[in-house]
């Protein structure tokens, strides 16, 4: 029964956030698509297929340059306040965007580089630096890292606090990190480069 619950527990932290994405995203094309098709119609004089995915490519791409953008990312903002203040929208928005924030190399509380920790029950684990901070435990300041070791499919994973002499970086990108640990490892480089924390 254990074993059964925790394979769920798994299983659905995999599954919502994928489904939430494809969901969203065939809303978002059906939307545009449903919206712009007439129009193309009608101006074009016959349907062009594919004009809808490029659309909604496009609207898709200058959403993110509105939102890099200072006054657009104030719009979207204030929008995003306001749309928070619905329950149901609430409960299932703030936790898509915070996994997918999670993954952004823009946001300040994303991975900040891959690291390599070593694990006594497992030997060296593949990590992600989330956050530094300073402990006092009698001896002055010592500075500790957070990391970020994925179990699962990125979604689920375990958090190890370690010294900073403890953890070393590789120098790949966040991006390469997520790529070797979707691949199972397949995609580890046969030399990692070496970088300064």
């Amino acid at each position: 029964m254990q074993w059964l619950r925790r394979n769920f527990v798994a299983g659905f932290f995999v599954t919502v956030p994928l489904f939430i994405s494809v969901a969203a995203l065939i809303w978002l094309f059906n939307v545009v698509d449903g919206a712009t098709t007439p129009l193309y119609d009608r101006v074009l004089g016959r349907r062009i297929p594919g004009l809808g995915t490029l659309t909604t490519l496009a609207v898709i791409v200058v959403v993110g340059a509105v939102a890099r953008n200072v006054i657009g990312r104030r719009v979207l903002a204030r929008a995003e306040a306001w749309l928070l203040k619905i329950p149901v929208f609430k409960t299932i928005y703030s936790p898509v965007k915070q996994l997918i924030a999670a993954f952004s190399p823009d946001n300040e509380s994303s991975f900040k580089r891959v690291v390599l920790v070593e694990d006594p029950r497992r030997g060296y684990a593949l990590g992600f630096q989330t956050r530094e901070f300073t402990v006092d435990r009698g001896r002055g300041p010592e500075t500790l890292l957070a990391v970020y070791v994925p179990t699962n499919n990125l979604y689920l994973g375990d958090v190890i606090v370690l010294p900073r002499d403890e953890v070393l970086a590789t120098g790949l990108t966040v991006e390469e990190g997520i790529r070797i640990i979707l691949s199972a490892g397949t995609a580890t480089p046969a030399r990692l480069p070496r970088e300064r924390l």
